[in-house]
């Protein structure tokens, strides 16, 4: 089971089932959302659970992404074609027992930063 919350505490969230697929996201609108790169992972909507007010953006029309309308941490990522959402992973409580395997959209990274050859797929 994983547990999380937004910096203020306002949101929180529970997460039953096993969490997959934990990526870092460098795409041009997960660097503007978070300020950096977007890593996350991702949870089955039905076992999935969340308190406070989240507020919803729709950066395209085919995802929308959630935040905390309070201290406007960064919490989730769902696509309108899937069931299920993109947890951030810098919003979970530790230990998670996860780790990073992958990054995706590198060729979209920004200037500022390396990936280290043998984990970018697109060098």
């Amino acid at each position: 089971m994983l547990t999380g919350s937004c910096l203020c505490g306002g949101v929180t969230f529970t997460a039953t089932a096993t969490a997959k697929d934990p990526a870092a996201c460098h795409c041009t609108q997960c660097r503007k959302q978070s300020g950096h790169i977007w890593a996350s992972v991702q949870v089955p909507l039905s076992a999935f659970e969340m308190q406070g007010d989240v507020r919803w953006f729709e950066a395209s029309d085919t995802a929308k992404r959630g935040f905390c309308p309070t201290c406007g941490s960064s919490l989730f990522w769902k696509s309108h074609a899937e069931d299920e959402i993109g947890v951030a992973m810098g919003a979970l409580d530790a230990p998670t027992g996860l780790t990073l395997t992958r990054h995706i959209f590198t060729q979209d990274k920004g200037d500022y930063y390396q990936i280290p050859p043998a984990q970018d797929p697109d060098a």
